[in-house]
C-alpha cells in the first residue's frame, strides 16, 4: 500500500507531504454476514439520465434507489426547491424507493417539466443525484405555406428546402413522394445533414410535382408531411458542363467544432455538370481508419469517439472532368467534462488520515466545487480536520461520527459530472472472509496461491504460519500479496501442510488455517508405439501411466484429435486400445490422454494398414493351458502357487491369470484373484480366513485366453473374528417418527467365521444419551421407532461371528425421517423485468417449519388474461423448481401485455408445504408475434393483391404493419428495397405496376410500441406479357410511345395516383447520333447493365425487310459505334439492344431515324453536252466568236435565281432537303400538337432544345423580323437589307433548315 500522496503546487515545486498513516479506499465485502450491523452513508445505485425526454401519452418514471445502512430515505427538489411529493396525489414515490411514478392521465405533461434532484440520506450522510431535466417529446405541425412551382433549366443546380419544424428530439428527415415511396438518391441527387434535397444537376427527368419532405418524430412516432414542392425542368437555355464549385459548405474553408467522445461529421456537396466525384484527406495526418465511415455517396465523412487527434484541416475535394474545387473544414475538438479518477469510497478508522480525489479533463478545463452531505463545502460547518485543494479534500486525524459523503461537481460550458463518496470512520476488528479448513490441491513444480482475505478498520495486517511453528516472510519461496495472499513459487512436496494466517489490527486478531497438498504430476510412462497393421489384423496401442495416488485419473484416446468412431471392434481397457478387423479408414494418429482433476499427459503414434503379404502368414493361436499345478509354502492366510506355461503357438506370453472358487460359499463360481507377468511361474496368493480354496491358472498372449488349467487340490483356512464391518451404512428415516438403519452385508468370504450378525448402535446427535445397541442377523437393515421428525444421529454397525468382533466402527451421521413443511413462504414480491421475464422474490421458510432437509421451492405461475381482453382466459399452470435455500427465481417464457397470477410453496424430502396466497402482476408490452399469414393473390402482369392476417400474439398494441420488397433476378441478386407501412386495421393492399415477368420477395412483420415483431416472407412471380417485349418506339412524327404496361416501381419514382416507370431500354443513357459523309452514322451511349451481348440494328424507315444487325462489344460505361455502306439520301431507323442466349431482347434504346444526304450534284451546265451548242459549232465554223457571246448572254438570264445557284453550290451534306414545290420546311406545323420536325427528336416535356450553337432563325432574317406563315411556310428568308450580302459573303443569302438545327439533339 502507498502511504506517500505528492502533490505539484502553483509554483511548479514539488512538495512531498507524509500523512501518518494514510488509507485508500477499502472496499465494504459483499459477504452477508460481514454487511449486518455494518453502517454505512447512502450511496445512488441507479437514477435516469440526466436527459429525459419523456412520451406524453405514459406516466413518468423518474429513477433514485440508493443503497445505505440503515436504509436511507428520499426526497426531491424540483427547479431548485423543495417538491412535496405527497401533496400532489398524481406523484407517487415507491416503498423504500427514491423512484418517482407521476400518472398524468387528465394532465398536461408539461405540468410535470422541469429540473429535478434526488436526496438519500441517513444518520451518516446525505447523497445526491444527478439533475435530471424532465422534457416532454414534441412533434409540432408545419406551418402551412403555398409553394409556387420551381422552374429551373436543365443541367444547373438546385437545392428543395425541408426546413422541418424544430421537435424535441430533432426530427429524422427523409423525401418521398405521393405514394410513399423515397425519393432515389445518387452522387447526383442526395440528401444533406440538415435535411434539405440538393441536385448537383437537373435532368429532364426531375420534373414531377410531388417532392414531399418528411419528418418522423422518434419519441411519438409520429411523420409531418411537408407541402409537395414541384419541380420543372426547362430545356429552352439549357446549362452547360462546367468545373465543381461547393454548395455547401459554401467558400473556401468553414470551422467546425466537435465534442470528445462524440459523433463528427463533416459534409461537402459540389455541383457541377458532369456530376462530381468528393473525396477527402486530413491535411495534418490520416483519417482514423477504424473509426471513420462515408455516408451520402462520399459527401458526407463520419467519425465516431471522436478524440483531441481528430482535430486539423480537413479537405474535401470535387471533381469532374472539367477540373476540381477544394473546401477545407477546420475542425476544433472541445470536451465535456470526463474523469481521469472519480472519488472513491473511504473506510477510514478514528485518528487515521485519508484523501478524497475528484481527477477530471475537459476542454476548456472544468471547475471543481465540492459539497458535503449536499451542503456546498463553503457553506457547510468547519471542520478542522478537513482541508480543500482544489481537486483534493485532505481528512486529517478522523473521528468517530464523523462519517459523510462528499460530492464533487466538475463543469465547464459543455456539461458537468458529479460524484458522491462517502468517508465512513468504522472501529472494526478484523474479520477473516475465507471460508476455513479450506484445501488447497497443486501440482508439483507450479505456483501455489493460499487465500486469506480479510476485513478490518483499520486494514489489517496478514502474517503467515506454518504448522503453526515458523513464521513466514516475504523471501523464496513465499511471497505475501498486498490482499494477504501467500504465493509459493514452485510448490514442492515438503510445503504440503497446515498454513495459518492471522489478521490483526489495534482492535484484535483473527486467525484461519488453510491445507495444502502438493501432488505428483501425470505422466505416461509406456506410450502407444507407431503400427502396421495388415487388414483384418487386430491393432493394440499400450498407454501405462503413472499419477498421484490421490487423484482419481480418467483415460480418453482421440483418433486424429476427435472421438474415436462408435465402433464396437474399439475397445479400451485401463490401459490400451485394441482395434479387431483393422480397416483402411482406421489409419490416422491414435492419442491416449489421461485426465486427473489438477493436470494431464498424452502421447500419440500413428497406425499405417496395409494389404497382406501373399507370403505364407506364420499361424498365431491362444497359448496351451498351464500344467502341473503345486501350493507350497503353506501359511495360515497365505499359500504359494507353482504351475509350467504350456505352449506358446508363435506369440509369447504377455500374462497369467490365477483364478480361485470357494467351495464353502460359492461352489461352481471362479474369482479373479491376481496376475502374474508372462514370464513368471510362480504366485504368492492372500486368503481369507474359513474358506475352501480351489484355483486355476489361464495364460494370455497376442491372440488371447488359454483355456483353463486343471483346478489344483483344496486349500482350506482356518475360522476367524470379521476383518471387515458392513460398508455403505446409512440412517435414513422413511416415516416422520423413524429411523432406518441400513448396510450392505457381507459376503460369506468377508464372515470370517461362523455365525455372522451386526450389532447395530445408534444415538441422538449432540444430545448427552448412551448408545442404543441391537444385534441381528441375515439382515441389511434395522428400524429405530419413536423418534423426533428429522433430528440427526450418529449410527454404527459392526460385524460379529463365533469367533469374536469386527473392528471398531466409525459412526455416521443420519436423520430420523421427514414431515411435510407446515408454513408456505411470506413476503413474495414480483419485480417485472420485461414483457417475457419477471423476478420473484420471497422470504425463506423457517428451518424449524421445514420439518426435513430442505429441497428448495416450487413456484407455480399461471396465465389469467391478455390486457386486451376483459374476461379472463386462465392458461395451464406452470411450476418451476428452485433448488436450495433461494430467495429469488426467474420466470421465464411469460407473455408480453398479459395478467399472470403465482404462488410459491417450499418442498422437502418428505412433500410439498402449503400455498402462499396467490400474487397478481402485469407484463409490459412487447414486440409482436409474426403476422399469422401472409398470402398473395391476384398475381397479373404489373401487380398483386397482398392478403395478411393479425399476429396470433399481440403482446401489446398494434400500431401497424411494415412492407418491404425488393426484386430478385435471374442470379438471385437482390435489388433495391422498397418499404411501406399500414395501419393496424388493413389487413390487405394491391401493390400495382410492377415488373412483369419478375420474381419479387416480400417481408412483412407486425409493430407495437416496443418496436417491430419477427419478419414472415414470401416470393411471387409477376406474369409475362408476350406483348410487351416488342421494344418502345420512336415515331418520326409522334415521338416517343409509351409502353402500354407499366414496369417495376422501383426502377422509377412515382408520379401521382399510378406507378410510372423507365422502359425497358432503362440501361441505356446519352443515346446521340450524328451522320458521317454519305454512307456513314455514328451512334453513341452509354449502358450500365450487366449482359454482353449488345448489338446495333438498322433498317430503311417504313421497309418491311428484317432489321440489319451488327455485334458490338458489351462492356459497360460510354460507346461508340459507326454504322457503314448506308445508302445516301435513305433515312433509317436505329436502335441499341442488348440480347440474352436465347436472342431474346431485354434491353433498347429509343428507335432514331437517322437520314443521309444526297449525293452531292453539279449545278454547272456542261455546254459540252448541249445539243444545240454541238449543232451550231459544226454548222457554223466561222460564228465561233458569235456563237460564245451568246452563250455567255444566256448564261447569265438564265432560270434560276442567286440564292438557289448558293444552295446549289454550298449544299450542307446534312441539311434536310425542302420540297420542290413551294421551298416551305416540310412538314413543319406550329400548331398545339406540338408535333417535331421530321428527323428530330422531341423531349419528354414537349419543348424544343436549342442547339449548341449560337444560331437561330431570326439571324437570317433583319432584326428578328423572320417568322412562319400560318401555313408553315417561312417569311422574310429572301428580304433583308443588301448590306448584309456586302459583310457576310456567301452566308448572306442562305438561311438553315430548321431540321438541321434540331439534329444535334438527336
Amino acid at each position: 500500500m502507498d502511504r506517500k500522496w505528492k502533490w505539484v503546487l502553483s509554483s511548479g515545486a514539488l512538495l512531498v507531504i507524509f500523512l501518518g498513516r494514510m488509507t485508500t479506499a477499502l472496499e465494504v465485502p459483499l459477504d452477508p454476514k460481514v454487511l449486518e450491523g455494518l453502517p454505512q452513508p447512502p450511496t445512488i445505485t441507479h437514477q435516469s439520465p440526466k436527459d429525459f425526454i419523456i412520451d406524453p401519452r405514459e406516466n413518468i418514471l423518474i429513477y433514485c434507489e440508493a443503497k445505505g445502512k440503515p436504509h436511507p430515505s428520499f426526497s426531491w427538489t424540483r427547479n431548485g426547491t423543495h417538491f412535496d411529493v405527497e401533496k400532489d396525489s398524481k406523484v407517487l414515490m415507491k416503498p423504500s424507493s427514491g423512484t418517482l411514478v407521476i400518472d398524468i392521465s387528465g394532465e398536461k405533461a408539461e405540468a410535470y417539466e422541469g429540473i429535478y434532484q434526488c436526496t438519500a440520506r441517513n444518520e451518516h450522510g446525505t447523497a445526491v443525484s444527478n439533475n435530471i431535466v424532465i422534457r416532454q417529446s414534441r412533434s409540432p405541425l408545419w406551418s402551412k405555406e403555398r409553394k409556387e412551382a420551381i422552374m429551373v433549366q436543365v443541367g444547373v443546380s438546385l437545392v428543395l428546402q425541408c426546413r422541418p419544424p424544430a421537435g424535441l428530439p430533432p426530427p429524422i428527415i427523409f423525401w418521398m413522394d405521393n405514394n410513399f415511396q423515397r425519393l432515389p438518391q445518387n452522387t447526383r441527387v442526395s440528401q444533406a445533414l440538415n435535411g434539405d434535397l440538393y441536385f448537383s444537376n437537373v435532368l429532364l427527368d426531375d420534373t414531377r410535382n410531388d417532392y414531399i419532405c418528411y419528418a418522423r418524430f422518434p419519441h411519438t412516432q409520429t411523420i409531418q408531411q411537408k407541402q409537395p414542392i414541384t419541380v420543372k425542368v426547362l430545356d429552352n437555355s439549357p446549362s452547360g458542363e462546367r468545373r465543381p464549385s461547393f454548395m455547401a459548405p459554401l467558400g473556401r474553408s468553414s470551422t467546425q467544432m466537435a465534442l470528445r467522445g462524440g459523433v463528427l461529421e463533416l459534409e461537402c456537396i459540389a455541383e457541377g455538370l458532369p456530376t462530381p466525384e468528393v473525396s477527402w484527406y486530413k491535411e495534418s495526418g490520416d483519417l482514423p481508419s477504424s473509426r471513420m465511415s462515408f455516408h451520402n455517396f462520399q459527401k458526407t465523412l463520419k467519425i465516431a469517439d471522436v478524440m483531441e487527434a481528430d482535430a486539423g484541416d480537413y479537405r474535401c475535394t470535387a471533381k469532374n472532368s472539367l477540373g476540381s474545387a477544394h473546401h477545407t473544414i477546420k475542425v476544433n475538438v472541445k470536451a465535456a467534462p470526463f474523469w481521469i479518477s472519480a472519488p472513491r469510497n473511504l473506510i477510514l478508522a478514528p485518528k487515521e488520515t485519508g484523501i478524497l480525489t475528484c481527477r477530471v479533463s475537459g476542454d476548456p478545463k472544468p471547475q471543481i466545487a465540492w459539497s458535503v452531505n449536499g451542503v456546498p463545502v463553503e457553506d457547510s460547518p468547519k471542520d478542522m480536520s478537513r482541508k480543500v485543494e482544489d481537486d483534493t479534500v485532505i481528512l486529517s486525524d478522523v473521528q468517530t461520527g464523523s462519517s459523510a459523503v462528499y460530492q464533487c461537481n466538475a463543469s465547464n460550458e459543455f456539461g458537468y459530472l458529479l460524484a458522491n463518496a462517502f468517508v465512513n470512520v468504522l472501529a472494526e476488528a478484523p474479520r477473516v472472509l475465507t471460508p476455513p479448513n479450506n484445501v488447497y490441491q497443486v501440482i508439483t513444480n507450479n505456483p501455489a496461491f493460499l487465500d486469506c482475505a480479510s476485513f478490518g478498520s483499520p486494514i489489517p495486517t496478514i502474517t503467515w504460519f506454518k504448522d503453526s511453528q515458523t513464521s513466514i516472510l516475504n523471501r523464496d519461496p513465499y511471497v505475501i500479496h498486498n490482499n494477504g495472499t501467500l504465493e509459493i513459487n514452485v510448490a514442492q512436496s515438503l510445503n504440503s501442510g497446515k498454513y495459518t494466517c492471522i489478521a490483526s489490527n489495534n482492535l484484535g486478531t483473527k486467525e484461519n488455517h488453510v491445507y495444502l497438498e502438493v501432488k505428483e504430476p501425470t505422466r505416461i510412462l509406456a506410450q502407444p508405439e507407431y503400427m502396421v497393421v495388415q487388414r483384418n489384423r487386430k491393432a493394440v496401442f499400450e498407454c501405462k501411466v503413472k499419477h498421484d495416488p490421490t487423484l482419481i485419473p480418467t483415460m480418453n484416446w482421440l483418433k486424429d484429435n476427435g472421438e474415436l468412431p462408435d465402433d464396437e471392434r474399439f475397445l479400451v481397457d485401463t490401459d490400451s486400445l485394441t482395434i479387431n478387423d483393422v480397416t483402411e479408414e482406421d489409419e490416422g494418429t491414435y492419442t491416449c490422454v489421461m485426465n486427473t482433476t489438477l493436470d494431464q499427459d498424452s502421447a500419440s503414434a500413428m497406425l499405417t494398414v496395409v494389404e497382406a503379404t501373399p507370403t505364407p502368414a506364420i499361424v498365431y493361436e491362444e497359448p496351451d493351458p498351464p500344467t502341473d499345478l503345486e501350493l507350497t509354502d503353506q501359511r495360515e492366510r497365505s499359500v504359494q502357487l507353482t504351475w509350467i506355461p504350456g505352449d506358446e503357438h508363435n506369440s509369447p506370453t504377455q500374462k497369467f491369470l490365477v483364478q480361485y472358487e470357494d467351495l464353502l460359499h460359492q461352489a461352481g463360481v471362479w474369482h479373479n484373484l491376481t496376475e502374474e507377468e508372462g514370464t513368471k511361474t510362480t504366485a504368492h496368493l492372500d486368503l481369507s480366513p474359513y474358506a475352501y480354496y480351489s484355483f486355476r491358472v489361464l495364460a494370455l498372449n497376442h491372440v488371447g485366453y488359454s483355456q483353463p488349467s486343471q483346478p489344483s487340490r483344496q486349500y482350506r483356512t482356518n475360522p476367524a473374528a470379521p476383518d471387515v464391518n458392513p460398508t455403505d451404512v446409512q440412517g435414513v428415516g422413511t416415516e416422520h417418527n423413524n429411523l432406518v438403519i441400513s448396510w450392505k452385508e457381507l459376503t460369506g468370504l468377508q464372515s470370517n467365521g461362523p455365525g455372522l450378525q451386526y450389532k447395530v448402535n445408534w444415538r441422538q446427535k449432540d444430545v448427552e444419551e448412551d448408545w442404543s445397541s441391537e444385534t441381528v442377523a441375515n439382515a441389511s437393515k434395522y428400524v429405530v421407532s419413536g423418534t423426533p421428525t428429522f433430528v440427526p444421529y450418529e449410527v454404527k454397525v459392526q460385524a460379529v461371528n463365533d469367533y469374536g468382533n469386527g473392528p471398531a466402527p466409525e459412526a455416521v451421521v443420519g436423520y430420523s425421517g421427514e414431515d411435510v413443511p407446515m408454513s408456505a413462504p411470506e413476503s413474495v414480491q414480483v419485480l417485472v423485468q420485461n414483457g417475457t421475464l419477471a423476478e420473484v422474490h420471497w422470504e425463506p421458510v423457517l428451518t424449524s417449519m421445514v420439518r426435513g432437509r430442505l429441497q428448495g421451492y416450487k413456484v407455480s405461475y399461471w396465465r389469467e388474461r391478455s390486457l386486451h381482453q376483459a374476461e379472463a382466459q386462465q392458461e395451464e399452470q406452470q411450476v418451476l423448481a428452485f433448488s436450495g435455500n433461494r430467495t429469488d427465481g426467474r420466470l421465464p417464457g411469460l407473455k408480453p401485455y398479459s395478467l399472470y397470477t403465482l404462488n410459491i410453496r417450499v418442498v422437502n424430502g418428505k412433500g410439498e408445504g402449503p400455498l402462499s396466497p396467490n400474487h397478481n402482476f402485469e407484463t409490459p408490452e412487447g414486440v409482436p408475434g409474426p403476422p399469422s399469414f401472409l398470402r398473395i393473390k391476384n398475381t397479373n402482369m404489373d401487380s398483386l393483391t397482398l392478403e395478411w392476417g393479425p399476429p396470433q400474439d399481440n403482446n401489446g398494441r398494434l400500431t401497424g404493419y411494415t412492407l418491404k420488397y425488393q426484386p430478385v433476378n435471374n442470379s438471385n441478386e437482390l435489388g433495391p428495397v422498397e418499404e411501406m407501412t399500414f395501419p393496424a386495421n388493413e389487413t390487405t393492399i394491391t401493390l400495382a405496376d410492377l415488373k412483369y415477368s419478375t420474381r419479387y420477395k416480400f417481408y412483412f412483420n407486425a409493430k407495437t410500441i416496443k418496436g417491430s415483431g419477427p419478419t414472415i416472407t414470401e416470393e411471387a412471380i409477376t406474369i409475362m406479357d408476350e406483348a410487351f417485349i416488342q421494344q418502345p418506339i420512336v415515331d418520326v412524327v409522334k415521338g416517343y410511345t409509351e409502353p402500354h404496361l407499366p414496369i417495376s416501381p422501383i426502377t422509377q419514382s412515382l408520379r401521382p395516383q399510378f406507378y410510372k416507370v423507365h422502359p425497358i431500354g432503362s440501361a441505356f443513357t446519352n443515346v446521340n447520333s450524328s451522320v458521317v459523309g454519305e454512307e456513314g452514322a455514328v451512334i453513341s451511349w452509354e449502358y450500365f447493365g450487366p449482359d454482353k451481348n449488345v448489338y446495333v440494328e438498322y433498317i430503311v424507315e417504313n421497309s418491311k425487310e428484317d432489321w440489319t444487325k451488327e455485334f458490338v462489344n458489351g462492356s459497360s460505361g460510354s460507346q461508340t459505334y459507326l454504322i457503314k455502306g448506308l445508302k445516301p439520301g435513305t433515312s433509317y431507323r436505329v436502335r441499341v439492344v442488348v440480347k440474352d442466349h436465347s436472342e431474346a431482347t431485354i434491353h433498347s434504346t429509343e428507335e432514331l431515324v437517322i437520314t443521309l444526304p444526297e449525293a452531292m450534284k453539279s449545278n454547272q451546265v456542261d455546254l459540252a453536252t448541249q445539243g444545240w451548242f454541238i449543232g451550231l459549232m459544226c454548222a457554223i465554223a466561222l460564228l465561233i466568236l458569235v456563237l460564245l457571246i451568246i452563250c455567255f448572254i444566256k448564261r447569265n438570264k438564265g432560270g434560276k435565281y442567286p440564292v438557289k445557284e448558293k444552295e446549289d453550290a454550298h449544299q450542307d451534306p446534312e441539311i434536310q432537303p425542302m420540297k420542290d414545290d413551294d421551298g416551305t420546311f416540310g412538314e413543319y406545323s406550329d400548331t398545339e400538337d406540338h408535333k417535331p420536325l421530321k428527323g428530330s427528336r422531341t423531349p419528354s416535356n414537349g419543348t424544343v432544345k436549342r442547339d449548341d450553337s449560337d444560331d437561330s432563325l431570326v439571324d437570317y432574317g433583319e432584326g428578328g423580323d423572320g417568322q412562319f406563315n400560318e401555313d408553315g411556310s417561312f417569311i422574310g428568308q429572301y428580304s433583308g437589307k443588301k448590306e448584309k450580302d456586302t459583310h457576310e459573303g456567301n452566308e448572306s443569302s442562305e438561311a438553315p433548315s430548321p431540321v438541321n438545327a434540331m439534329n444535334s439533339f438527336v
